[in-house]
């Protein structure tokens, strides 16, 4: 599956690739012979620049899917620690477990950050010089001269979406233990009664605390969405699930998932979705101030 993501996105631009550079050196843009011979020498140089960009834009797209590989395999494996909360856990394997995994995330995040960070530079200052060159007042471009600007933004910017959705993904579904892990805690404290009182039914219960949820636990008149799974559904938990765990101990469980929510990480900062939006007005920001030098877009 990776290897088919790679070729999904490097074999059409390499085939972009190929045909520009070939009118590129057919039209006469070089007429070195370092050869003797002029088509000799462009032949040559052609195909070597040819093989250079496609072993530095594979090299980059495989570094890109691998790290979307792990983090699926990250999500794979909360799902399974999500199925602890079906079942009568207890706290302290469940505690363990989730140190395992916040472990393998903090592994990740590390080895993985720089990478992040200089490919998130590196596509920020290309893209706004490529923006600053092609809307100043005496450029001199055509579809032809831009070509290879063009395919090298593609792929920068792919390989960069690549990275921060799956980082986004894997952050999200470990955030999403906590709502998880509080659902649990609040079913299991509304079916407690105090000594003396008389238990409800959990038909009567159900319909007091959700008046609009199914005897399947999800919401009437509504289409499961794409997301539901382990982590995110809209189902109660079964009773079975916590009927040996004492209150004190829920509480500190979901104490501590509020406090060690995890994820992907880059130098501290959580790669979620309310960093991607801070990401994504910074670079909005940056691009209306170029228009405005350039074009005067105010």
């Amino acid at each position: 599956m990776s290897l088919k993501i790679v070729s999904f996105f490097v074999l059409p631009c390499f085939i972009a690739e190929t045909a520009y550079k070939v009118w590129w050196y057919a039209s006469g843009a070089s007429q070195i012979p370092f050869l003797g011979i002029v088509w000799l020498s462009d032949t040559v140089a052609c195909v070597m620049e040819l093989c250079s960009w496609l072993y530095r834009t594979t090299v980059f797209f495989l570094v890109c899917v691998l790290f979307r590989l792990i983090c699926n395999l990250q999500v794979l494996r909360l799902h399974d620690f999500a199925k602890v909360f079906n079942v009568d856990s207890d706290v302290g394997s469940v505690l363990r477990e989730h140190l395992r995994i916040r472990r393998q995330l903090r592994i990740i995040s590390h080895r993985y950050r720089a990478f992040i960070v200089w490919c998130l530079i590196l596509v920020t200052f290309s893209q706004f010089t490529s923006l600053l060159i092609t809307t100043k007042s005496n450029s001199r471009l055509n579809i032809y001269k831009a070509g290879e600007l063009a395919l090298c933004s593609i792929t920068l910017l792919t390989g960069l979406c690549i990275l921060l959705r799956s980082a986004t993904k894997i952050t999200h579904k470990a955030q999403s233990v906590t709502s998880l892990a509080s659902k649990w805690h609040v079913c299991a404290t509304l079916d407690s009664f105090d000594e003396g009182e008389t238990p409800r039914t959990p038909a009567i219960h159900d319909q007091q605390v959700l008046p609009h949820v199914g005897a399947n636990g999800e919401s009437e008149g509504d289409d499961p969405g794409e997301e539901d799974d382990e982590l995110d559904n809209c189902k109660l938990i079964p009773a079975h699930a916590y009927s040996t765990i004492s209150y004190h101990k829920r509480q500190a469980l979901v104490t501590y998932f509020e406090k060690n929510q995890g994820g992907i990480t880059v130098y501290g900062i959580a790669l979620d979705r309310s960093t991607l939006h801070t990401i994504f007005g910074i670079e909005l920001s940056f691009v209306l101030w170029i228009l405005g030098k350039t074009i005067g877009i105010s």
